[in-house]
């Protein structure tokens, strides 16, 4: 019996061995794709205040939903398009207190949204922000945000 056992034990060793590898390559795994999160939300920043349409139109998922803290909901091109021809665009962008969570091929984002409009009669807007990314191929792509006001 005891020669039974102890391959019957040699194989469970090794398959926790192997579950221990995979659970570490996981746990290294979602720092590096929040730090490629974080890097997707930045460029989307700059994009934003630089008006950069093919830059804004790469960051997004095609089927993206974008909500204004006004209630108001634009798909992709309306977000594009309306950040583009705004009478009061950005001069700035700046985001603090940001949190992200990746769960396998999404990652959700937090933070307080400061920005500063140019045009007529320039102004400032403080407000929450939930962003929900997804990863299609290699990148990752804005799928959903909403904005609430704080």
């Amino acid at each position: 019996m005891a020669t039974t056992a102890r391959p019957r034990l040699e194989r469970r060793a090794l398959a926790l061995a192997g579950l221990g590898t995979i659970i570490a390559a996981k746990a290294i795994a979602q720092p590096n794709e929040a730090a490629a999160v974080a890097a997707q939300v930045e460029a989307l920043r700059a994009a934003m205040v630089a008006a950069d349409r093919p830059r804004l139109e790469a960051l997004s998922a095609s089927a993206l939903s974008y909500g204004h803290s006004a209630g108001r909901i634009e798909n992709k091109a309306q977000f594009v398009s309306n950040l583009i021809e705004s009478r009061t665009p950005f001069r700035s962008i700046t985001h603090s207190d940001q949190t992200i969570a990746v769960d396998g091929p999404n990652a959700i984002v937090r933070n307080t949204f400061s920005g500063e409009l140019g045009g007529p009669t320039p102004s400032s807007v403080r407000i929450g922000v939930l962003q929900v990314w997804t990863k299609q191929g290699a990148d990752w792509k804005l799928l959903a945000r909403q904005a609430f006001r704080t």
